[in-house]
């Protein structure tokens, strides 16, 4: 719980503190701007409100791990949902007005998860699972849209180191595969999920495991 508010923090806190021209530069979410994925952030923090407002009382289908879905192939950015993404980011129309939103939303999202009940159960996607495997889960959510929020921008903060090291510890248990040591937790992360190629040394190093590589989450 405390991991999810700390990476969810740090997050809103990155684009807050971002100026209005990184608003137009790429995000790491091929198709994606970064105010397309600021949007998207918005939705998310939606998502979490609606979802630890859906309690029910049968039994957990899914964990944080098993949660996500692997796809085979990566986001094209022409799923007729993304596509509703970009359209809805460009209407807002001033960097301030998408900041105030997700600042709005997102602290209620929160809040709301500071005062859930962990052991409670919840239903999104048509799974069940405990609020926090749902909380835990969105730590890697989190994660990795703060590294894409900054792929091309080198000034801005990073996420949290502990949030970093969940993520790729939940990415190793998803792939059933961990990385190499001389992997830092943000590369693991990045080349994990496709966000980069690997180096021909880090191929190297993945040995085997590169066969299994890169997982798109979905």
């Amino acid at each position: 719980m405390d991991l999810f508010s700390r990476s969810w923090t740090a997050l809103r806190t990155a684009v807050a503190e971002l100026p209005d021209k990184d608003f137009e530069q790429p995000s790491g979410c091929t198709g994606w701007l970064v105010r397309d994925l600021v949007c998207h952030l918005v939705i998310d923090a939606q998502d979490v409100l609606i979802t630890l407002a859906t309690p029910t009382g049968t039994e957990p289908t899914v964990n944080a791990v098993t949660y996500w879905n692997v796809e085979d192939q990566p986001p094209t950015g022409e799923d007729p949902l993304d596509a509703l993404i970009v359209r809805l980011a460009a209407a807002y129309e001033e960097p301030r007005l998408l900041k105030f939103h997700l600042d709005d939303v997102g602290s209620a999202a929160g809040r709301a998860a500071e005062l859930a009940d962990p052991g409670a159960r919840v239903s999104t996607r048509d799974e069940v699972l405990t609020v926090g495997d749902y909380l835990t889960a969105y730590v890697l959510e989190w994660t990795l849209h703060h590294l894409d929020l900054i792929a091309c921008l080198p000034d801005a903060a990073e996420p949290p180191t502990e949030g970093l090291a969940r993520s790729r510890a939940m990415l190793e248990e998803i792939a059933d595969a961990a990385f190499p040591a001389s992997f830092t937790d943000k590369d693991a992360l990045l080349v994990g999920t496709g966000r980069r190629a690997p180096t021909e040394g880090e191929r190297a190093a993945l040995g085997e495991s590169a066969a299994k590589l890169p997982l798109f989450l979905g």
